[in-house]
């Protein structure tokens, strides 16, 4: 079986209640089990963390209405290992969207160190009652490692987006990173970890744009720039991304929140190659390998494959209330 066949097949088996143990083998699942206790022995427990809440107005002196966006998911979301709010993935996302839209942006981070694709329904269930615009997930991470069945998670991730869309929210979800770069995995477990990762997100990103989500590949957070310099990218953990970690991700993100909610130059262009309508499946393995690729605009069993050209902006220090952000205080 390809990968993009296994890949719709594990989407398929989650929407109808399946198994993904039969899709992904009995033997390299105990394998990613001996990986995951390698992996919590080598990088700790995070969960009890805090972290700086990126919750707030950004885009002092810009005219409204304002946007209002909330990050949901795990630690990559969170910012976990940062100091500042100003280095956190939320200020990074909020302050690029305001610079580039020109509008006023409110960012509430409802995002939990040691999340699961489980944990998004709760976290909904916050992020609704303030109505907003644009809903970033990224989730996948815990799931690997603490060894859910990829069905299992799938399903959770559907029907996440499926509830933002139905309340009437742009979805943009951020796929499993590739955990095959973590440095404190040793091969052959590095392998499996980098298998194992790239599979669930060929199945995020299917099960995302099914539910009129749109689906960005985070590979192995931002593949290149990893591998050439890790010890600028990861943090101390040499797990989680780094402050300028945490701007890669943003910067692969914005272009394609600004296009979704409108704001983008989505202006007819050439595509590069690799790049046009191709079956679902298909461009979600080939997204699962190309950091940065969006999934969006599907047409039955066909989806538009882009790669957008990223956007860096400074980040800034949120405000408490609007009304500062009105005044410009």
């Amino acid at each position: 079986m390809g990968k993009a066949a296994a890949a719709r097949r594990l989407a398929s088996a989650a929407a109808f209640g399946g198994g993904g143990l039969s899709v992904l083998g009995a033997g390299l699942y105990a394998v990613l089990r001996g990986e995951a206790v390698l992996a919590r022995r080598v990088i700790g427990n995070a969960e009890d963390a805090t972290f700086p809440d990126s919750t707030g107005w950004y885009g002092r002196g810009r005219p409204g209405p304002a946007i209002k966006v909330v990050l949901l998911g795990d630690s990559s979301a969170a910012g976990y290992g940062v100091e500042r709010i100003v280095e956190t993935p939320g200020a990074f996302l909020a302050s690029g969207l305001a610079s580039q839209a020109d509008r006023r942006v409110h960012m509430c981070t409802y995002a939990k160190v040691g999340a699961q694709s489980s944990d998004l329904d709760g976290q909904i269930d916050r992020a609704l009652p303030s109505g907003p615009d644009l809903a970033v997930i990224l989730i996948g991470a815990n799931d690997v490692t603490h060894r859910v069945r990829p069905s299992q998670s799938v399903r959770y991730l559907a029907g996440a987006v499926r509830r933002l869309r139905d309340a009437g929210v742009v979805v943009l979800v951020g796929t499993c990173p590739d955990l095959g770069s973590v440095k404190p995995i040793p091969p052959p477990l590095k392998q499996v970890a980098r298998a194992m990762s790239r599979r669930l997100a060929a199945a995020q990103a299917i099960v995302v744009v099914e539910e009129d989500g749109i689906a960005v590949s985070l590979g192995s957070i931002l593949g290149p720039d990893f591998a050439a310099a890790p010890a600028v990218l990861f943090g101390p953990d040499r797990f989680h991304p780094s402050a300028e970690g945490y701007r890669a991700v943003a910067e692969v993100l914005v272009p394609s929140a600004l296009n979704a909610l409108g704001f983008g130059a989505d202006e007819a262009r050439r595509r590069t190659r690799g790049e046009g309508t191709v079956p679902v499946a298909t461009a979600a393995v080939r997204a699962a390998r190309t950091p940065g690729t969006e999934l969006g605009d599907k047409k039955g069993l066909w989806v538009e494959l882009r790669r957008r050209a990223r956007l860096r902006s400074d980040p800034e220090a949120p405000q408490d209330a609007e009304e500062d952000a009105v005044s410009g205080a």
